[in-house]
């Protein structure tokens, strides 16, 4: 029987708790549980079998982030998903990208 990826989020959620609190003492006080979750995924395990890794492993992983490492993250992954452009106009951009020259 092979383990969910729910189940040993379960098994190392208090390790992902502790991991929050620690983040609570230096003012990070809207990181979740779920958020160090997804960065752990995506950029701890992104190229592992997470099932496959042994739990103790898991849990030195969790304990180990830094909240710069956190941080730095986020911004990037925020900046990806930015829509910079959402507050103008089809029109607007079209000329921000292909301005015309004016007749002189």
């Amino acid at each position: 029987m092979k383990i969910t990826y729910e189940e040993i989020y379960l098994h190392v959620l208090p390790a992902l708790e502790s991991k929050k609190s620690e983040f609570e003492v230096y003012r990070y006080k809207k990181v979740s549980e779920q958020d160090i979750w997804n960065f752990c995924i995506t950029k701890k395990w992104k190229k592992k079998i997470v099932p496959e890794i042994p739990l103790h492993h898991i849990v030195n992983d969790i304990l180990s982030i830094s909240p710069a490492e956190f941080m730095t993250f986020e911004q990037i992954e925020n900046s990806k998903t930015s829509n910079w452009f959402s507050d103008i106009n089809q029109e607007e951009l079209q000329l921000l990208l292909n301005p015309k020259k004016e007749a002189e």
